[in-house]
């Protein structure tokens, strides 16, 4: 079941990242007075209320936290969490009605919308230790098919998010180590961790230096596993999967098959006009 949730979950997952790269949610933030990255911090940390900014470091673990401090200090100063997320949920109305056109009122994706909730739904009520989930997960549920598919997978990627922020914290990684480890599994260069994560090459070097201490990773210029170090993050990854697998597993490897097929048109069109290197990886 583990390996069926994961294959869900990744699959569903550009559904809802589109937020972060759709022109019309970096415009609606614009509206509000929101300019460079205080709209995806503030869209997405909205759920919260307006928190200190140490809450929101703290939930989004792997970004320099100086960007973090100044991005929510300028979003609360200029708007209040129910205009950003009143704007969030229209920008993904208007973006996901713009790539998928009549797909958005379909049965397959009326399909689709009830299978996630279902597996959202079922997890609603376990909170504990999971801030961000909770958050989402106490918002109002949207009525149209195409935003309750939306909103559900929010609810999964986030419920899967604290759950590996846990496994991370217990394998003893702070923020930036955990990118480098990610740069090292070869999901994502290394480069584009850190510089979408506002990190200098000081912290980076400083971070490679403390993990190859640690036999993590290699003497290598780019980061480079150890035996143990590879070792250790597939831990990682098998601690967030094991605590991510229940809304999965409540709706059963045939409805999680069923909802691959039925999404995944809709992913690939939303990844092909917003994100096309995801569509390396499907």
């Amino acid at each position: 079941m583990i390996e069926a949730a994961r294959r869900t979950w990744r699959l569903l997952e550009p559904y809802h990242g589109m937020i972060y790269f759709a022109p019309e949610a970096a415009a609606a933030y614009e509206k509000l007075g929101l300019t460079g990255r205080a709209g995806y911090f503030a869209s997405r940390s909205a759920a919260l209320g307006a928190v200190p900014a140490p809450v929101v470091v703290a939930t989004f673990y792997n970004f320099n936290p100086a960007l973090v401090r100044a991005s929510i200090t300028a979003a609360w100063s200029t708007t209040d969490p129910d205009a950003v997320l009143a704007a969030r949920y229209a920008a993904a109305d208007r973006a996901l009605r713009g790539i998928l056109g009549e797909a958005t009122g379909s049965p397959e994706m009326r399909r689709a919308a009830a299978l996630a909730r279902e597996a959202a739904e079922t997890v609603a009520g376990d909170v504990i230790g999971r801030p961000l989930f909770a958050a989402h997960a106490a918002l109002p549920s949207p009525t149209e098919p195409h935003l309750v598919l939306w909103h559900a997978q929010t609810l999964l990627r986030e419920y899967r998010g604290d759950a590996h922020i846990a496994a991370l914290l217990t394998a003893r990684l702070d923020g930036i180590e955990a990118l480098l480890t990610h740069a090292a599994s070869g999901a994502v260069p290394a480069e584009t961790l850190r510089t979408s994560r506002s990190w200098s090459e000081g912290d980076w070097n400083r971070a490679a230096a403390r993990l190859r201490e640690r036999d993590w990773l290699t003497g290598d210029a780019d980061p480079a596993f150890t035996p143990a170090g590879a070792a250790r993050r597939a831990e990682i990854e098998e601690a967030t999967d094991e605590n991510s697998v229940t809304p999965y597993a409540h709706i059963g490897e045939s409805a999680c098959a069923e909802l691959q097929a039925l999404v995944r048109p809709f992913t690939r069109a939303l990844a092909g006009k917003l994100m096309p290197w995801v569509l390396t990886r499907q």
